[in-house]
């Protein structure tokens, strides 16, 4: 429940105050020293879904801009890695699972904040929803491999079977959730060791075959691959580049889990960057090792060939692995998106908790288990949004469902973007203290949130088109644009609506800005 005055600080359980500005924050009742360095640094590997972001997202990328990939990685991976630095930043002064939302109330006000904290939760219950949806397909799809029957695998295109498997995932996850961080900690051990040993495993492979001269698609590897400017034209670039922003999303996870971190002030941030540094090594290599495999042409096992570009791993996991080893990379695919529908729970969840300590939702989600020490109820009502939302989607209309999932980039560059521009605000009088000051709190961040929010312009612009993302339409208008502004448009709804149940958080009374 929310705690009465005197406030109780935020810092797990001990009752620290937080360095910095942060003495108006309220303790949770989170279970403290839950997590250390790795344990929190895993949490945002696996929120990202490395092997799964890389399957569906490779071909595509390909594509759009060719060879120059790994170059576009490096670009999508740059304006996260300068955001990662402002929530290092405020995590230090401000050491509250609520991060962006109680970021920004305090460098922008309560409205702003309770927008940042809507586009946080909104993208996540989307992405949840996709990861359940994904975990099933690669379920019913490695289910048809281990037992060679067509008929298991058609089962992923019965609707009800596929929606009902859904829910099924979703009931378990929100589960192990529920529970708390030590439960998730011992399974994410153990699935994202699995991915990463898996992604080692193929790299290795797809190199040593490329180079014996036994493949016919195979390439050389050149440095030009790694040049950003080489990339055909500045459409195909963008277009690269919003979907390799989305495979560095959810790397803030561990983040989230602050109040229930060991050295709940530092050793968040460094996690952030563990995962950050361990995610794009991935990436470059993975997608530098399949270009030298497969190449990227657009027939055979060409990285540009659309009929794989949705699973590339599911075309090359035999021809590269061999089929015992290549069952491994369906599983490892599977165990991906099942880590994350898990670990997803974890920022949505703790950010509704810390909206309602504040007052800025009902109080009810504020209440956290005894036992567990986890946020009870707002990790039951996310699974039950999540399980509500796929299902009305999926019964609704298929092209909806892909629209909603096109209009997340806008969600994942709102909330980071007013992140980012808080961290130097916030740390406005500090910024003439030191070189070290100025960079970290005021030009990375500003940095990377203007980048991130001329993405967010260019792709509003681009949904209004109704060819982007199905070709749906309403009225003419990108159906894509309607869902992404639409939902953008209900936040804003929903805070007037919290603005008349709880004045005092939007008069600034409850988490005041920073002076």
């Amino acid at each position: 429940m929310v705690e009465a005055d005197p406030r109780p600080r935020a810092g797990g359980t001990t009752g620290r105050v937080a360095p910095g500005d942060g003495g108006d924050l309220r303790a949770k009742g989170l279970g403290g020293d839950s997590v250390g360095l790795l344990g929190s640094a895993v949490i945002g590997v696996s929120t990202v879904a490395p092997v799964y972001c890389l399957t569906s997202t490779l071909g595509p990328t390909v594509g759009q801009v060719g060879v120059r990939t790994p170059a576009v990685f490096l670009a999508g991976f740059l304006p996260m890695l300068l955001v990662a630095f402002a929530y290092r930043e405020l995590n230090r002064a401000v050491p509250d699972c609520g991060t962006s939302f109680t970021w920004s109330v305090r460098a922008f006000g309560p409205r702003v904040g309770w927008m940042c904290g809507w586009g946080l939760v909104i993208a996540t219950i989307i992405v949840l929803s996709n990861l359940a949806g994904v975990a099933t397909s690669f379920l019913y799809l490695l289910l048809a491999r281990l037992t060679g029957s067509d008929a298991v695998a058609a089962l992923d295109g019965n609707r009800p079977v596929h929606v009902a498997t859904c829910l099924l995932l979703i009931a378990v996850a929100t589960a192990v959730s529920y529970r708390g961080m030590t439960a998730t900690k011992g399974l994410q051990y153990a699935l994202v060791g699995l991915q990463l040993a898996v992604l080692a495993a193929f790299v290795a492979l797809a190199i040593a075959k490329a180079r014996s001269g036994a493949v016919p698609t195979a390439i050389g590897f050149s440095w030009s691959w790694l040049n950003p400017l080489g990339v055909g034209s500045l459409s195909a670039f963008t277009a690269g580049l919003s979907l390799s922003i989305f495979i560095f999303w959810g790397w803030d996870a561990c983040l989230t889990v602050n109040e229930e971190t060991a050295g709940s002030e530092r050793t968040p941030g460094r996690a952030a960057l563990l995962a950050m540094a361990v995610l794009i090594g991935s990436y470059l290599l993975t997608a530098i090792a399949a270009q030298m495999y497969s190449g990227t042409g657009e027939e055979g096992l060409g990285l540009g060939n659309p009929g794989t570009a949705g699973n590339v791993f599911a075309a090359l996991a035999g021809p590269v692995m061999g089929r015992a080893l290549g069952i491994l990379l369906f599983v490892a695919v599977l165990a991906s998106a099942a880590a994350s529908l898990q670990t997803t729970f974890l920022p949505v969840a703790r950010t509704v908790l810390a909206m309602s300590t504040y007052e800025a939702l009902p109080p009810s989600f504020a209440r956290v288990h005894p036992r567990f020490k986890s946020p009870a109820r707002a990790t039951v009502w996310a699974g039950a949004a999540t399980g509500v939302f796929y299902a009305a989607m999926s019964f609704l209309s298929e092209n909806v469902l892909i629209d909603t999932v096109y209009a997340l980039g806008l969600m994942i560059c709102f909330y980071y973007s007013i992140t980012a521009f808080a961290c130097a605000w916030f740390f406005r009088a500090d910024l003439r203290r030191s070189a070290r000051d100025a960079l970290f709190k005021g030009v990375f961040p500003v940095l990377g949130g203007l980048l991130l929010a001329a993405v967010f312009a260019k792709t509003l612009v681009d949904m209004w088109d109704p060819s982007y993302g199905s070709g749906s339409s309403v009225l003419g208008v990108g159906s894509v644009f309607v869902i992404g502004v639409g939902l953008l448009v209900l936040g804003g709804a929903l805070m007037l609506a919290m603005r008349r149940r709880s004045p005092a958080f939007f008069r600034g009374e409850v988490l005041p800005r920073s002076r």
